[in-house]
Parts: C-alpha cells; sequence; structure tokens
C-alpha cells in the first residue's frame, strides 16, 4: 500500500452513541480509554451532567497527563430552575469545545451529552454541522446523548444506538454505585 493509499483509508472519526438505553458515556469513557492505552490526549466535555459524583470521573481523574475533564453543565435540564442560565452555560461549554476541537493539543474530543444542546435549539444545529465538518483531518469526535439530529447522523462516520429492553429501574431497583454512578 502506497503512503496516498495509507492516508485515504485513516482518518480522524465521528463517531456517535445515541438511543434511550444505557450506556452511551460508558461507550465514550471506553473508547477514551482505549485512546489513552495508545497515548492519545483526550478532552473530554459534558454538556449536560452537573457537579454530582460518580465513577466515571473518578476513573478519568487517574489519567490528568492524557484526559483533560471538563464538567460544564448545569445538571440535568428537566430539572432546571433556570433555562437562560442552561443556555448560557450550553453557548460557554460549546466555545470550550470549539477550542479544543482546533487547538491542535488533542487526537480526541469527547462531546457527552451533546446530542441534547441540539434537541433543546441551545446552539446553532448548522455551526455545529460545519464545525465537525471543517474538523482537523485526523482528529477523532465522539458525541453521546439522545435523539441525534439527523444530520449529525448522516455525518458521522459510526453511529450506535443504545435501545432500552430491560433496565431493573422498573422493577423499582434503585440506581447503584459501580452500574449507574
Amino acid at each position: 500500500m502506497t503512503q496516498s493509499e495509507k492516508s485515504k483509508t485513516k482518518k480522524g472519526l465521528i463517531l456517535v452513541f445515541t438511543g434511550h438505553g444505557k450506556g452511551k458515556t460508558t461507550a465514550a469513557i471506553g473508547i477514551t480509554m482505549r485512546a489513552v492505552g495508545h497515548g492519545f490526549k483526550v478532552c473530554f466535555i459534558q454538556f449536560i451532567k452537573g457537579s454530582w459524583k460518580y465513577g466515571e470521573m473518578e476513573a478519568i481523574a487517574r489519567f490528568p497527563e492524557n484526559i483533560d475533564f471538563h464538567v460544564l453543565g448545569r445538571g440535568f435540564t428537566w430539572k432546571s430552575d433556570d433555562l437562560d442560565k442552561d443556555r448560557e452555560a450550553a453557548r460557554s461549554a460549546w466555545e470550550k469545545a470549539k477550542e479544543a476541537i482546533f487547538s491542535g493539543r488533542y487526537q480526541m474530543v469527547v462531546l457527552d451529552e451533546f446530542t441534547y444542546l441540539l434537541s433543546y435549539d441551545m446552539i446553532d444545529r448548522e455551526e455545529v454541522l460545519r464545525v465537525l465538518n471543517d474538523k482537523p483531518r485526523d482528529l477523532h469526535i465522539v458525541i453521546t446523548g439522545r435523539d441525534a439530529d439527523p444530520k449529525l447522523l448522516e455525518l458521522a462516520d459510526l453511529v450506535t444506538e443504545m435501545k432500552a429492553v430491560k433496565h431493573p429501574y422498573k422493577q423499582g431497583i434503585k440506581a447503584q454505585k459501580g452500574i449507574e454512578f
């Protein structure tokens, strides 16, 4: 295979983990850990989740040299006390994400719970699509969240839909440490 052929078969991918089933953020963290295992520098931005503590944060904190982790949301929007503040936080987080995407410091940028910003019209959809189209060629971008925009799905190189088949919450079992958080 010539060098030209190799460059055509290798590029930064856009991966989307969506759907109403559990595991979207977990999949993003798994691919982050895989990338870190290969020496990648990753920027992981959470857009909706607030400052509550969960296991993923503890695990990622063990890799400060390889993972820049940012929780930039105010919490789950359906529990919001001020949607205007949520929109401002979303716009600010999107600015941080754009900076990370074009900084040249990372091989992967994860936009966790990002689909909600588009679903709730918190940021401009066309701008997002332009940024994703114009991303550096070798940069991988991972996007998670329910109800991913059809144009985002069309642009993505990989789309996985998580489907809820059965969940312990439906049986009255509360969220458990190490499983849900």
